[in-house]
């Protein structure tokens, strides 16, 4: 079969490989839908991740797919069940799956190889993180569950409520998925946004009010401005990475309020805080990583009541044998005016359509 494999940094190529198949508990799924990450953008420029994926491996875990083989012992989904498999799996037996903290598993299984025709589903994800689609639900839109459990779980996590307002730093695919969700809890949000284009797509999502930073001498004090009272935000989300914009969500926070530091800089990076304001201020600064089988299926549920903007996330369109080129754009910001792509549907074989189609399956 065709699919992607990962062979170092920004080497990505499309290979013949071996069809797989269904072991004891498995599934094999013909791939309807994937779709491109941010995270697989930072394992392409740098060859791995520490957690999910080494070199010489499939690569992608954004995926929906039809059921083609069942393993022996699976009694729980059949041949031709449109389903979307997550990317990982907790043991659900080790300390920190005891405490509630299954994404922290010290055996946490992960999956990839999403760009690609076929793709095995390993029993422990079968098991515990499989779920079946609604017949009305596109493979592309199903595809959006993992991105979503990951900020479903970033939201719960900083007891965001309704009523609150809330501050989100960046308006990458992280940054609007945070602004969304956010939105249709009945948060007030404020997006601090880099690029112009930015501006009107974190308003479609569901900002209230839009800094972008290089319209204002002080981000920080303007984002601050437009709260209640000028106190800053009850909870602040930061979704870009950067040192910078640790230490700018810090400082927009009210005081006894939460900085959720969600992006993860790489390797090696250091922040420096101002220790006076956190203590003063009372402030509570936690991070969020990865997602549980919880949140998966509260993010699923979501896509599923059709509140979600599923079809605004899906910018473009492209086959696995355009993978490397898609990712290869996706390393270079687009200049100023041109919006860039926030998610890319990638179908298994070649379409005519350069948009995205009202249901990209049809297609696939």
């Amino acid at each position: 079969m065709t699919a992607a494999v990962l062979r170092g940094k920004e080497d990505l190529r499309i290979e013949q490989v071996p069809m797989p198949e269904a072991g004891s508990g498995e599934l094999v799924l013909r791939v309807g839908a994937a779709l491109t990450c941010g995270t697989d953008l930072k394992v392409y420029r740098r060859g791995y991740h520490a957690k999910m994926l080494t070199l010489d491996r499939l690569f992608g875990h954004e995926l929906a797919g039809t059921v083609v083989q069942v393993g022996e012992g699976v009694t729980t989904f059949a041949m031709g069940d449109r389903v979307v498999p997550l990317n990982s799996a907790p043991c659900d037996v080790c300390f920190y799956c005891r405490h509630d903290q299954q994404n922290l598993c010290d055996d946490l299984l992960f999956n990839n190889g999403a760009y690609a025709e076929f793709i095995r589903v390993p029993a422990r994800i079968v098991a515990k993180n499989t779920l079946r689609l609604p017949d009305n639900m596109p493979f592309e839109y199903a595809a959006l569950t993992e991105p979503l459990a990951c900020v479903v779980r970033g939201l719960e996590e900083s007891n965001a409520r309704a009523g609150q307002t809330v501050i989100v730093l960046g308006a990458g695919p992280i940054g609007l998925l945070f602004i969304h969700t956010a939105s249709l809890m009945g948060q007030h949000v404020i997006a601090v946004v880099k690029r112009k284009d930015q501006v009107a797509t974190a308003l479609h999502f569901g900002a209230e009010q839009v800094v972008r930073v290089a319209d204002v001498a002080d981000p920080i004090a303007a984002a601050r401005a437009l709260t209640p009272e000028g106190r800053g935000a009850d909870v602040v989300f930061e979704a870009v990475a950067t040192p910078e914009a640790w230490q700018w969500a810090v400082q927009m926070a009210r005081k006894g309020g939460l900085v959720n530091l969600f992006g993860g800089p790489p390797a090696g990076t250091t922040v420096a805080f101002d220790t006076n304001l956190i203590h003063y201020s009372d402030l509570t600064l936690r991070a969020s990583f990865h997602h549980t089988p919880a949140t998966a299926r509260r993010a699923f549920e979501l896509i599923a009541s059709g509140k979600f903007l599923c079809r605004d996330f899906l910018t473009g369109v492209a086959n696995i044998e355009e993978l490397p080129e898609v990712f290869a754009r996706m390393l270079v910001r687009p200049a100023e005016g041109i919006a860039p792509d926030i998610k890319t549907v990638i179908l298994p074989r070649a379409v005519a359509q350069t948009a995205v189609p009202e249901r990209i399956e049809e297609h696939a």
